[in-house]
């Protein structure tokens, strides 16, 4: 079988390394296109994933450079696609990958975890011959982006849980970042600026990076998602603050912190997988996987940076982890139309 996969998102390379492990060691031929945003490229690499760099990057913030980077990107998943022969096409949250899959008539399976990226999701949710999310998104919610319940195909917990299956860490990553041990680690992951679905400016992230970077018992990793925030976070000069250069083992870092602070949603989960306390500041509306986490007390809602309190250092942490193979298998429900 001759697989697609389309890769547009740092996330989603952890996402994807074991299922293309689990493909290839079954005798399956897989194709990976990508698109250049944040660290997708190096990390890519840094997996040893070989891959095709397809189409023009990110269309930045506003709906008309969406528009027409989709478009561009499009006509060149196309170009791509014709002659190869694909079976089947996977994708997390690249919508165009379904749109041209079904174009071409090859069967796609569209995967996502978080409802309110209303915008991409209509398109890879219509596009898509199945749609792949956690089982606690309510279908009402996916009926609003076309996902009628005979096309979808749920898993359960998260989708981290799946990639972080049998994940060690590498204390390495601490030694190459020069991370003082003798202070309490916090990670940090900025908002997703550029994202339609991440419109609610808040001064709440200035707040928690100022507070954490000026403590001198706190040692902050804050990771940026593009050069412009980089440039940002090195700007503000905070004594406590390292930014790294490129693409770091996050995960590792993660695993390996004392907290972690995060606008975004795929680092908490990371966090609540590998057992690291974790308080979200995202600004947007919270999807129903960080809903049923804040429920459980799995996730903390960071409402103001006073309110931050950093746990005591754990030897040890409960950690949870769930086969790939299943998540592959829903992926590939998308053979069975």
């Amino acid at each position: 079988m001759h697989v697609w996969i389309d890769v547009t998102n740092s996330p989603h390379v952890a996402f994807f390394r074991p299922l293309v492990r689990l493909l290839e060691d079954r005798g399956d031929r897989v194709s990976i296109t990508a698109r250049e945003f944040a660290q997708t490229i190096e990390l890519l690499e840094d997996a040893g994933l070989r891959h095709d760099v397809v189409g023009p990057p990110h269309g930045g913030s506003t709906r008309l450079g969406k528009a027409r980077a989709m478009a561009g990107r499009v006509r060149a998943l196309r170009r791509f696609a014709a002659g190869r022969q694909f079976d089947v096409a996977l994708s997390h949250a690249s919508h165009e990958l379904p749109l041209v899959a079904r174009s071409l008539g090859i069967p796609s399976a569209y995967a996502f975890d978080y409802e309110f990226a209303l915008a991409q999701h209509s398109l890879g949710c219509r596009a898509a011959t199945r749609v792949v999310v956690p089982e606690v998104i309510p279908q009402p919610r996916l009926d609003r982006l076309g996902a009628r319940a005979p096309k979808v195909v749920r898993y359960p917990g998260l989708k981290e849980e799946y990639y972080l299956h049998d994940f060690q860490p590498d204390d390495g990553v601490l030694e190459d970042l020069g991370v003082d041990r003798a202070r309490a680690l916090v990670v940090l992951r900025t908002p997703p600026d550029v994202s339609l679905y991440h419109r609610s400016g808040s001064p709440l992230w200035q707040d928690v990076l100022a507070r954490v970077g000026s403590d001198p018992g706190v040692q902050a990793v804050a990771l940026p998602r593009t050069p412009e925030q980089r440039k940002a976070l090195r700007d503000a000069e905070l004594p406590s603050l390292l930014v790294p250069e490129r693409a770091v083992d996050a995960l590792s870092l993660v695993a390996l912190a004392d907290l972690v602070v995060s606008a975004g949603g795929t680092m908490n989960r990371e966090a609540v997988a590998l057992g690291t306390p974790v308080y979200t500041t995202f600004a947007g509306r919270l999807g129903a996987v960080d809903e049923q986490l804040l429920a459980q007390g799995s996730l903390r809602r960071l409402a103001a940076a006073d309110d931050l309190v950093l746990p005591p250092r754990q030897a040890s942490r409960p950690r949870s982890g769930r086969p790939p193979q299943l998540m592959l298998g829903c992926l590939l429900q998308a053979l069975k139309r």
